[in-house]
């Protein structure tokens, strides 16, 4: 049990010390709260890092012929188009939570300590249902990227009959969705475990509000 528990439970006893305890459990609030929102803005910055890393050492491990695909792959407009416009939305997710912190860590109120964490809550799920999307949609995209321009896979399609062709497609779409769950699930574990504490931190802060 921790000092907030332990101060809450002594406000519960002390009925009459309600507004020093308050005073002294907002602080606390304040505190935890900063610290989350700290938190999720380091993870956000190393994933950066991890995709810029990964982005530039792995195609060193693989053959020459595999990186010139990947080229012609990565090349394509569109796959251009959702390689920077991620890259943006992860840099705009940073400063938004950077100016979430900074708000949280000089916030001197509870209306506006609530209202910070319901701003970093909505910021962190559209960054989520985001990544969700484009994981998706790149995934799908590359399966058929690589179904209609490599020689070799579309030779092979050709002589594919319509069951196979449509067993092929399901396969496809199944191993989408189980992509995007174990992210979602990833994602879930990052920044779902901080998340509830911040709505736990939020749900003692309407009480102190009332």
């Amino acid at each position: 049990m921790d000092e907030l528990d332990l101060l809450k439970k002594d406000w519960k006893r002390q009925s009459s010390h309600n507004t020093l305890s308050a005073k002294e459990i907002y602080p606390m609030l304040l505190k935890k709260s900063s610290s989350i929102v700290k938190t999720l803005f380091y993870i956000s910055v190393a994933e950066l890092a991890f995709w810029i890393i990964i982005n530039t050492i792995v195609p060193v491990s693989f053959s020459e012929e595999f990186n010139q695909k990947m080229d012609n792959f990565l090349n394509d407009s569109f796959f251009n188009f959702l390689t920077y416009l991620s890259y943006v939305v992860i840099a705009v997710f940073i400063y938004l939570l950077y100016r979430s912190y900074r708000s949280i860590s000089i916030m001197d109120s509870v209306r506006g300590l609530i209202k910070s964490i319901i701003n970093t809550r909505k910021v962190i799920k559209y960054y989520v249902a985001y990544n969700l999307i484009v994981a998706g949609t790149s995934l799908l995209g590359g399966f058929y990227y690589a179904f209609t321009h490599d020689p070799e896979l579309t030779d092979k399609f050709a002589h594919f009959s319509t069951k196979q062709l449509i067993v092929t497609s399901m396969i496809v779409v199944l191993f989408t969705i189980g992509f995007i769950v174990i992210l979602w699930l990833f994602y879930k574990l990052i920044y779902g475990l901080l998340l509830k504490r911040l709505n736990n931190n939020y749900k003692e802060l309407k009480k102190l509000e009332v």
